[in-house]
């Protein structure tokens, strides 16, 4: 019995350090204030060597708080030009952002908390090796060599039993095209995350790219404003079927949405790609539209 009692007691110690304790709260509103003003400097300030120095500055106060025992549970709401994203299980929060030096160039910088138990800081750095990849979409990547983005969806999907993490993202890119990404995380046998992966297939060899991908990007014209987004209600994702605005002319910076949507349905472990979501329907009077069955672009239906 006594050492039942032990156990009892030193699992509700255990419970309590996780949480965000009333003092902690304070500490971290607090250093909040310093971190919101740093946060704004490297977005807006109009020089920029004083935007990347504010984002050193903002990185060392930022891991700083996160250190503050039971922060992952703090919002840090204030700090607006930083993405903060839960995964739907709990197990990480990412958080992402961006730099510009100029019209031409855009840097993210990122990182991954991980939940603990104890409340204690588990935290993985993101580093944009975006500029020293010449094909972005073939590689799986680790932490250390990350294609950067900012997230602003994250779709958690299970396979086999282990746990498949979809982060939909933007890249200002540079002044003449946008990039939307589509990144598949999970973590190794050691916890280690992993970016990207074979998990899209294509079954019309017309939309199959040139190159395997490991991760797929959705590049267009600046400001051209084409989505990409997971539907819940729908369980897919939908981005806009893109089309020149030049007859002879298909690159990146010329591709603009034409009405259409394609996108990605979870099958089988794979994001299974979709030519033609909303197929048109012919309703007689009084009939209702009703939802078309997802298929493959082999006609297969989709589960």
């Amino acid at each position: 019995m006594k050492q039942i009692l032990i156990l009892i007691l030193f699992f509700c110690s255990f419970t309590v350090n996780a949480q965000l304790t009333p003092v902690n709260k304070k500490l971290l509103l607090t250093m909040e204030d310093s971190l919101n003003l740093y946060s704004k400097k490297m977005v807006m300030a109009q020089d920029p060597s004083t935007r990347f120095y504010a984002d050193s500055v903002f990185i060392k106060k930022f891991v700083q708080a996160l250190k503050v025992p039971g922060s992952f549970e703090y919002a840090f709401d204030s700090v607006k030009t930083v993405s903060k994203l839960y995964a739907p299980d709990s197990l990480f929060r990412i958080y992402t952002w961006e730099i510009q030096k100029d019209e031409s160039y855009f840097r993210q910088f990122g990182a991954i908390q991980m939940h603990t138990t104890d409340g204690s800081l588990k935290l993985f750095p993101l580093f944009d090796q975006s500029d020293y990849a010449s094909i972005p979409t073939d590689s799986v990547r680790t932490n250390r060599n990350w294609i950067g983005a900012i997230y602003y969806q994250v779709v958690m999907k299970e396979f086999n039993g282990k746990k498949y993490y979809t982060l939909i993202g933007l890249d200002d890119n540079d002044f003449t095209s946008t990039r939307k990404w589509i990144e598949v995380l999970y973590f190794d046998a050691n916890g280690q995350p992993v970016f990207g992966g074979d998990f899209f297939t294509y079954r019309n060899e017309d939309n199959k790219p040139e190159q395997p991908v490991a991760r797929f990007c959705l590049e267009f014209k600046k400001d051209a404003k084409a989505r990409l987004n997971y539907d819940k209600q729908l369980d897919i994702i939908t981005f806009d079927h893109l089309v020149s605005e030049t007859a002879n002319d298909n690159s990146k910076y010329n591709l603009i949405p034409d009405g259409d949507y394609e996108g990605f349905k979870w099958s089988n472990g794979k994001w299974v790609h979709v030519s033609k979501i909303f197929a048109e329907q012919k309703l007689k009077d009084g009939e209702a539209p009703v939802p078309v069955p997802f298929r493959d672009d082999d006609g297969n239906p989709l589960n």
